[in-house]
C-alpha cells in the first residue's frame, strides 16, 4: 500500500483532491497488457472502446458499469483445457482469464456493446445535464443615484 501523503498538496491547489484520489485508487496490476484494446473518439461526446478477445465467446464476457468505473473480464470456459493440452508446434493465441477496468470521467455512460469477430465494442456517451452546462450571466450595471 501506498504511504505516500498529498495532504500538501490539498491545501495549496484546488482540484487537486480529485487527482490524488484517482492516484490513490488507480490500478496498477494490468501491466501485462492483455487483452489489447483502442479507445476511439467518435465524436465530441461519444467514444467507443475495442477490445481484442480472440478465442473468447459471448458466454465467456461480461460488461459491468459501477458510479466512474468500467469493468470488463472474461472468463475461459472449463472445456478449453482440454484443448490447451493438444499437440501444438507453437501457441500463440493467449487464452486466459482477463480482467480490464476504465476509469470514465464524470457523466460517461455505456451505451451499448457488441462482440463480432473476435472485436469487442463498447460505445460510451458523455451527457452532461442541463444544470451543469455553461451558461452566459448578465452583467448589470448599477446606476448612481445623485441626491
Amino acid at each position: 500500500m501506498r504511504t505516500l501523503d498529498l495532504t500538501p498538496l490539498y491545501r495549496s491547489v484546488i482540484g487537486v483532491d480529485r487527482m490524488a484520489n484517482m492516484l490513490n485508487s488507480a490500478d496498477f496490476t494490468e501491466a501485462n497488457g492483455f487483452p489489447p484494446y483502442d479507445i476511439e473518439v467518435v465524436d465530441d461526446n461519444h467514444y467507443r472502446i475495442t477490445l481484442a478477445l480472440a478465442g473468447f465467446t459471448l458466454d465467456d464476457l461480461e460488461i459491468e458499469q459501477e458510479s466512474n468505473r468500467l469493468k470488463i473480464a472474461g472468463h475461459q470456459g472449463e472445456g478449453d483445457e482440454d484443448a490447451a493440452a493438444g499437440n501444438y508446434l507453437y501457441k500463440g493465441i493467449a487464452k486466459r482469464d482477463f480482467e480490464r477496468r476504465f476509469q470514465l470521467a464524470d457523466h460517461v455512460q455505456v451505451t451499448g456493446a457488441n462482440f463480432a469477430n473476435g472485436l469487442l465494442q463498447i460505445d460510451l456517451v458523455r451527457e452532461i445535464p442541463e444544470a451543469m452546462k455553461p451558461k452566459q450571466i448578465a452583467i448589470k450595471t448599477a446606476e448612481v443615484i445623485a441626491n
